[in-house]
């Protein structure tokens, strides 16, 4: 679904990101983990084409998006959903509102709207707040609006910037809940996060990154299992190959 092949991105005389390589599966749920400013955010920002690396290649279902020409770039963004750390919703507009705004942006036929906005507002449990305003909400009920926007357009990926950093851990623990439910329906999600709790709960695969550098986690398990598979193929093969002389022994024998 996603891959960064030898990636570096700096701005000025910081490197950021440097020679960063990793993939994520579709229907992945990854961690990127790491101390404050390891470059997680970064990487999301890379993957998102708010930044464009200074060399390397960002694939996207096998097409280099660095190469995208701008363009494509919205359609792109389309694809992929976003959940911040700092909400990003519009005080002004109810939780109905803030969630149809996506729609808008994406040019979804309003004939849709109305569905596809009861869904993933009752998936966030959220459907008896949806006329009030984020002023009024709890600030995991302002998370569940953000993650609510980023399913409605239906995306294939979803990009989550330290989600729980401003939620106390039980409130935390229920919007990973979510999270963990979105993932097994099918949708590819990579977290930035450095919360530990999290991390060593869920179990899932964790990306380290230390100073812009990948230190551990960035092989996909899929490779992983080929990687495991191909001794085990030889030896079939090696086998194959024994039984064969044999025949052919025996059928020269009987000659």
């Amino acid at each position: 679904m996603i891959s960064l092949k030898g990636v570096t991105k700096t701005f000025g005389k910081i490197t950021a990101i440097e020679d960063a390589t990793f993939a994520v599966d579709k229907g992945e749920f990854v961690f990127l983990t790491g101390p404050s400013g390891a470059g997680k955010t970064t990487i999301l920002k890379l993957i998102l084409r708010e930044y464009l690396p200074d060399k390397g290649k960002i694939l996207f279902e096998g097409k280099n998006i660095v190469q995208l020409p701008d363009k494509f770039v919205p359609s792109l963004r389309q694809q992929i959903g976003v959940v911040f750390q700092d909400f990003k919703l519009l005080s002004e507009r109810t939780v109905r509102e803030n969630v149809e705004v996506a729609l808008a942006v994406k040019e979804a036929p309003l004939s849709e709207w109305k569905k596809r906005v009861r869904d993933v507002l009752e998936l966030v449990g959220l459907i008896e707040r949806s006329q009030l305003f984020p002023s009024q909400l709890s600030g995991g009920e302002l998370q569940r609006v953000s993650l609510a926007r980023a399913l409605v357009i239906n995306p294939k990926i979803i990009l989550a910037d330290e989600p729980t950093g401003n939620l106390d851990w039980e409130t935390a623990d229920e919007l990973m809940d979510l999270f963990e439910k979105i993932s097994k329906e099918g949708k590819t999600v990579i977290m930035a996060t450095h919360h530990r709790g999290i991390v060593d709960k869920l179990k899932k695969r964790e990306i380290k990154i230390d100073k812009g550098k990948i230190v551990g986690g960035g092989e996909s398990p899929k490779k992983k299992t080929k990687l495991k598979e191909k001794p085990a193929e030889k030896k079939v093969e090696k086998e194959k190959t024994k039984v064969k002389a044999k025949v052919e022994e025996a059928e020269e024998k009987k000659e």
